[in-house]
């Protein structure tokens, strides 16, 4: 049997209802005009904005996520993040663990964004656009996600996971629509999802989305050298995700 030299924390696998509510209603918000706090505390009428949608990385919503989502914010942008470590004892780890683990912990994800894309279009601040973002252990949950046919979904950003099989993953099961507009964003020698990673598990690795995306026809991979595995507010990332989303959400 394979030994994983990471460690696991926590015992709560699985979302309940009153668990599920919780990352909505803890979710982190910021609106354009300087608004911030949690979901729940949002006022009733601060007009209408599109919305992104954020998956955080498996540290949480931290200081780097709420600097890129009032950025965002003062482009016009509502940035919606879900907080995925509102429940109590939740599964946590350090990596490497095994592929179940990992696993486990992206069923939760995927709980939290289906949850806030079922709330989205009763939030007064939503104006009928929005695109679905991740970063890292977020990117996994993003990917993954089809469409609801119910709503319609401007475009993919993809940060720091290169939607390919590897250690993180049983398989990297991505499921972006052919015809989504996606942008995948990595560091070029990004430390988890590249071969630069030791542990990686996949010797035919890209580091990047560019083999599963091949046959998006509006997909683009942006990779920069020397970037940290957080790259979002990095001036050449940046650059690339605002053009991005004043092109899909135009």
């Amino acid at each position: 049997m394979k030994t994983w030299s990471g460690t696991v924390s926590g015992s709560w696998s699985s979302h309940s209802p009153q668990t599920l509510e919780a990352t909505l209603r803890n979710a982190f918000l910021a609106l354009p005009g300087g608004w911030e706090g949690t979901l729940a505390e949002a006022p009733a009428a601060p007009g209408r904005h599109p919305v992104m949608i954020f998956m955080h990385g498996s540290s949480g919503i931290n200081e780097a996520a709420k600097i890129f989502g009032r950025r965002l914010a003062e482009r016009g942008i509502a940035f919606l993040a879900p907080n995925g470590m509102a429940t109590p004892g939740r599964l946590a780890y350090t990596s490497p663990v095994s592929p179940e683990i990992y696993e486990k912990v992206h069923a939760m994800r995927s709980a939290e964004l289906d949850r806030a894309l079922e709330a989205l279009p009763c939030l007064s601040f939503f104006d009928g656009r929005f695109v679905i973002a991740g970063t890292s252990e977020g990117g996994v949950a993003a990917a993954r996600h089809a469409v609801r046919p119910d709503l319609s979904e401007a475009g993919r950003l993809i940060l720091s996971w290169s939607c390919e099989d590897n250690y993180h993953v049983e398989q990297h099961r991505t499921a972006i629509p052919l015809d989504m507009p996606v942008l995948n964003v990595m560091s070029a020698e990004d430390k988890y999802f590249s071969r630069a990673n030791a542990y990686l598990g996949n010797d035919a690795a890209l580091g990047h989305a560019g083999r599963t995306l091949a046959r998006h026809r509006h997909a683009a991979v942006v990779l920069i050298p020397g970037a940290p595995h957080t790259l979002y507010n990095e001036p050449e990332a940046f650059t690339h995700i605002a053009a991005f989303l004043e092109h899909v959400l135009a």
